[in-house]
């Protein structure tokens, strides 16, 4: 039987060859974490390889993503779906063994990490999920929800200030099943961390209201068993685990800054591998440390034991045995299409002159009660963004019962606990905040667009038209950052009608995050055909249209639809042809087949005039060459809102002159 050093140094082992065959990567890391995930992995992590989505497993999650190695290293080893020759080919191209880890559930891969402090950050949102859920659907004699989140951390993640925001948070919730494992090696890619992070670590976390344990030695099986047995028993708060460890244990760089993230080197691998008694050849690994790591049959009993928990519980209460099963699959109610339906009839028959930061309150007012898996919240905001129904209940932060979560002023860990709350499963997370403030979200927001994950984000406030609270709450370029991400869906509707259809699409796109561009002003409700309801959902549209060919095409969202409905009154008033397309979201417009955007947008006309109060260059593509824009050039400006668009050309006076002018070159 090997030891259990020797069961860490296959870690360490296939760490150094995969590096040094990629010439790329981090080695340092899982050399000195593989004690640390030998002590986890082997000695009390509940999983199952067999099955990677049961759904009561526990969860881990690789903060410092770098150290990607190491977590392929115990799948490898631990009995999952990664053959030795994905492990061969790490870092290269279609390789299940990426630079850093990418979302792959069915893997046993939880989320996407390299962003440091983003993997701890979102635990905090997997830990929320099981107590929710845990409050929601447990009874006394059926604990069918009951897992822990376990997260290897390193330095640089508790540098980063979004881990600050939601470690504060998960004290204030007392997630018990919450337990890190701190890897402080006191170094960085700049050297020995004394000069940037000198701060303590135990007080702070202590003060945010966590179990801290250790210093412990990170390299000693014992003394991190006994840790993990203590942070286990207590249930009430967090626990942090500090373990001390050195970078690149056993390699000739150990300590020291070089480990980080370049190969070893022949020379380096051949002595490391001599220093910790390692003599097989490249990618080779014993048979009885095969056997030692292989978590098949301690799975499959550990998941045939809940089954069986499961099986009383669905006897005993079978309408929450089939709700839980159905939120944790991430399908909609088998009702869906009425409740959509209904929410889309009750936004066109209210047919109100509104704000769509209030539309999209109204449409959570119809949606908020029939789907029991919405959880809301809000940015210290919720007055603001109209998150908060009459149907939401506060979470209590003691029993974690309710839907709604008041995350404080914390728009980047809100958004990366909102990741990890969809991740975890039986949750579509929403919350709102200023559009303005998306910046602060935005590496969270790229990462659920990475992942594919499905969650909503309320971005009220979303143009000059905030007014007096003047340019720093005033978005200009915002939009455009948002549209220009991959596999995000932004809405920006111009009524209640189109702020109903784009919450049904945010709902319906499983593997697609979104986000709503509302407006804090009042805008008025647009008259549409059933087919042109129909046709929102296809990301633009004909809205307003004339007899024959259309002179000019004007084309806007939101707060400027109603401006080019105008525009496009007065042209055809002095007997000009002209066409509005509403474009609420440009992604799926862009989508579609070439026929339908020929449709909306006919290549023979080429007179095209886009409005939208955000920056402007954006518009490009629609408006070609001969078109042109009346966006944002500057950041905005203090004062009414009326007055801040006036003075910035947001006139029909100024759209009539450029429209003109469109037409007459063309």
């Amino acid at each position: 039987m090997p030891t259990r050093r020797q069961c860490a140094n296959a870690i360490r082992a296939l760490a150094m060859d995969a590096v040094e065959k990629a010439r790329s990567g981090h080695p340092g890391a899982p050399l000195g974490m593989a004690d640390m995930a030998e002590a986890l992995w082997r000695h009390g992590f509940r999983h199952n390889p067999a099955n990677p989505l049961w759904f009561n497993r526990d969860r881990f999650i690789l903060s410092n993503g770098h150290a990607s190695m190491l977590l392929y290293a115990l799948l490898h080893l631990t009995g999952y779906d990664l053959p030795m020759e994905e492990i061969r080919n790490f870092r290269q191209w279609g390789a299940k063994t990426a630079g850093h880890p990418e979302y792959e559930p069915h893997l046993g891969i939880e989320m996407t990490t390299g962003p440091l402090g983003q993997g701890i950050s979102s635990a905090v949102g997997l830990a929320l999920a099981e107590s929710m859920l845990a409050a929601q659907f447990n009874t006394p004699e059926h604990k069918v929800v009951d897992h822990n989140t376990y997260v290897f951390v390193g330095d640089g993640c508790l540098m980063e200030g979004v881990s600050h925001e939601a470690c504060s948070l998960a004290g204030t919730w007392g997630l018990g099943k919450l337990i890190v494992m701190y890897d402080s090696n006191g170094i960085s890619i700049d050297g020995k961390i004394d000069a940037w992070f000198d701060e303590d670590v135990a007080a702070r976390y202590r003060a945010y209201n966590w179990q801290v344990i250790g210093p412990v030695d990170g390299h000693d099986a014992t003394a991190l068993d006994k840790a993990l047995a203590e942070a286990k028993a207590d249930q009430s708060r967090p626990s942090l685990i500090i373990c001390q460890t050195h970078i690149g244990f056993g390699s000739p760089k150990a300590d020291s800054a070089s480990s980080h993230g370049s190969p070893l080197g022949e020379g380096g691998v051949t002595a490391t591998r001599d220093a910790l008694g390692w003599h097989e050849a490249p990618f080779t690994i014993p048979q009885d440390i095969y056997t030692a790591w292989n978590a098949h049959h301690a799975g499959k009993a550990a998941e045939a034991a809940w089954s069986r928990l499961f099986d009383a519980y669905a006897k005993a209460h079978p309408e929450q045995a089939a709700e839980l099963t159905r939120r944790m699959q991430g399908k909609l109610p088998d009702n869906w299409s009425e409740i959509a339906a209904g929410a889309l009839q009750d936004a066109v028959s209210k047919g109100e002159n509104t704000a769509t930061r209030v539309a999209s309150k109204n449409t959570l007012e119809y949606l908020v009660p029939r789907l029991p898996e919405l959880a809301g919240g809000s940015a210290d905001l919720t007055g603001s963004v109209g998150t908060l129904t009459s149907s939401s209940v506060h979470m209590d932060i003691k029993e974690h019962k309710g839907n709604y979560i008041s995350y404080g002023v914390r728009e980047f860990g809100m958004s990366a606990i909102m990741n990890g709350l969809a991740l975890h499963g039986g949750f579509i997370p929403y919350a709102g905040t200023f559009l303005a403030f998306a910046d602060q979200a935005k590496n969270a927001l790229r990462l659920a667009a990475i992942m594919g994950i499905r969650v909503i984000w309320v971005l009220t406030h979303d143009s000059i038209g905030v007014g007096e609270d003047g340019p720093t709450h005033q978005p200009v370029e915002q939009l455009g950052m948002l549209r220009l991400m991959p596999n995000f869906h932004l809405w920006r509707p111009c009524d209640t009608v189109e702020t109903a259809v784009a919450w049904i699409s945010a709902l319906e796109d499983v593997h697609t995050p979104s986000g709503l561009s509302l407006s804090r002003q009042n805008l008025p409700f647009c008259q549409r055909s059933q087919e042109q309801v129909a046709a929102i959902a296809r990301g633009g549209y004909v809205l307003r249209d004339c007899e024959g060919t259309p002179e000019i095409i004007i084309m806007a969202t939101g707060s400027e639809v109603g401006l080019a409905l105008e525009t496009a009154d007065q042209l055809t008033a002095s007997g000009r042809k002209a066409r509005v397309v509403s474009m609420p979201c440009a992604e799926i417009f862009d989508a579609q087949s070439a026929e339908y955007k020929e449709s909306v947008l006919p290549g023979t006309v080429r007179a095209r005039l886009a409005i939208e109060a955000a920056a402007a260059d954006w518009w490009s593509k629609y408006v070609g060459l001969d078109g042109a824009v009346i966006g944002m050039e500057r950041f905005g400006a203090s004062a009414p809102g009326n007055v801040v668009f006036e003075r910035l050309g947001f006139t029909v006076t100024n759209a009539l002159e450029k429209a003109h002018a469109l037409m007459g070159k063309n």
